[in-house]
């Protein structure tokens, strides 16, 4: 059996120390930083969401379907998957797993046997609240320390952002290289 090398050896460079607490914008990525921005931040959210929801029982991306069921009412899978700009396979998986936990009910329409309806469950009515609890928890984490004029220019920001990607899908050049 082999001796592993001391991790100084593997390791010689504590990553976070010398970045300053951030992970380093690697070579490759210096012709994208707000690309690179965006990946680090949605991680982090992604990650911070999941700690946060965790004691409701329901995973990220699981309270949007809830918060959709709650407000609209009943909703056929399809809906669900054009409203949360989901996929056929992601939403199943969601809604089976929703369904296990007793948050949702799929039920066949009663017009086109073809159609699934998915209905919030008497027992989800008690996460609402603490949905909404967390939800606004998380945006004070996440905006914390702007004042209401940064807030609002974030936000602008953040829609232009992905109105100018959402116009990128729509023209279907998503893969197209683009010159410089």
């Amino acid at each position: 059996m082999t001796q592993q090398p001391p991790a100084e050896e593997c390791c010689p460079v504590d990553l976070a120390e010398a970045c300053d607490g951030k992970l380093a914008l690697p070579e490759g990525a210096r012709g994208g930083p707000v690309s690179h921005a965006i990946f680090r931040v949605a991680r982090l959210h992604r990650m911070i969401a999941g700690q946060l929801l965790r004691r409701t029982g329901l995973h990220p991306g699981q309270e949007l379907v809830m918060m959709y069921l709650w407000e609209l009412g009943p909703q056929r899978q399809v809906d669900l998957i054009r409203l949360l700009d989901s996929d056929a396979a992601t939403m199943t998986r969601t809604v089976r797993r929703l369904e296990h936990a007793g948050f949702v009910r799929r039920c066949p329409c009663a017009t086109d046997k073809r159609v699934v309806i998915i209905e919030a469950t008497v027992a989800s009515q008690a996460l609402r609240r603490e949905v909404e609890q967390v939800w606004q928890r998380f945006e004070e984490i996440t905006v914390g320390g702007l004042s209401e004029d940064e807030r609002a220019e974030a936000l602008r920001t953040l829609e232009q952002l992905e109105q100018n990607l959402l116009d990128v899908v729509g023209s279907g050049r998503c893969g197209e290289a683009t010159a410089s």
